[in-house]
């Protein structure tokens, strides 16, 4: 389990360098100024959560509960993140509602992490 989310947390890593670089550089100009601060968000918490997945594949050696945690923070990349960069991509406002929903899945991530934690 520990090399699933070392492998996920780099791969997001990456992903959010990409994405800070196209947002810094290919975007600059294309969208509006804050089109383009929703996208520079979502590759911030992107890449905070990335290396809270390799916190997480550290963890979930010493304490398995944690790789709950793990998984909340896919779920809230994929969905915090991933409809941050369709709504400042595409203009889609209703997807601001269910940004919400990835943000959830970091909190109860961070925090079952930090049970799984104390608990052990």
């Amino acid at each position: 389990m520990d090399r699933t989310f070392v492998a996920l947390g780099a791969l997001f890593a990456a992903l959010a360098v990409a994405a800070g670089a196209f947002g810094a550089h290919g975007l600059k100009g294309r969208l509006a100024p804050e089109m383009l601060e929703v996208f520079e968000t979502a590759a911030r918490y992107q890449m905070y959560h990335a290396l809270g997945l390799l916190l997480v594949s550290i963890a979930v050696a010493r304490w398995p509960a944690t790789a709950f945690a793990g998984w909340c923070m896919v779920a809230g990349i994929v969905i915090f993140c991933g409809s941050l960069y369709v709504l400042s991509l595409t203009g889609i406002r209703w997807l601001g509602a269910i940004t919400p929903i990835g943000g959830l899945a970091f909190i109860v991530g961070w925090l079952s992490l930090a049970l799984a934690a104390l608990r052990s």
